[in-house]
Formats: C-alpha cells, sequence, structure tokens
C-alpha cells in the first residue's frame, strides 16, 4: 500500500493542514545557516573596524557585536557537541 505526503506528514508530527509547506517537503531550520551566518556577520563587523574610526563608539559598537557574535558561535558548536555527554 502506498502512502500519500499527508500520512507521512502526520506520521512525523505535523499537521499540513496547519502547516501547508510539509506537502511540498519543506519544514525544517537551517541548523548551520545561523552559525555561518554569526560568523559572517562576526568578520564582516571586525574587518569594519580597517581603515580610520572617528570615535571609540564606532569602535565600540563593532567589535562587541562582533565578538558576542563570534562566542555565541562556538558556545553553540561547543555545546552541540557535548550533548551527548549529558
Amino acid at each position: 500500500m502506498a502512502s500519500n505526503s499527508r500520512e507521512v506528514a502526520v506520521r512525523s508530527g505535523v499537521d499540513p493542514e496547519e502547516e501547508p509547506s510539509v506537502d511540498w517537503g519543506w519544514h525544517a531550520t537551517f541548523p548551520n545557516g545561523t552559525k555561518i551566518a554569526g560568523v559572517f556577520s562576526g568578520i564582516a563587523l571586525l574587518l569594519m573596524l580597517i581603515g580610520h574610526p572617528v570615535s571609540w563608539t564606532e569602535i565600540l559598537y563593532m567589535a562587541i557585536p562582533a565578538i558576542a557574535l563570534i562566542a555565541g558561535v562556538i558556545w553553540s558548536v561547543r555545546r552541540k557537541r557535548h550533548a551527548w555527554r549529558r
């Protein structure tokens, strides 16, 4: 007996009536997309510091978020890597 997409979707816990995107196969997150975007944004902010900074506030508004983004990505990767130990 062949199964249709509705049966598969309901079996996975997602009802196609509530979320129609399940019918065409997209119902997921970007597991690596947020990490890639965080690293890219952090590096872009740090690269903007090259040159002649106008004031200390420019440095603070670029360096602190860049460091926070990269630290968050490292924390996320480390947390996910060691999740099997818990």
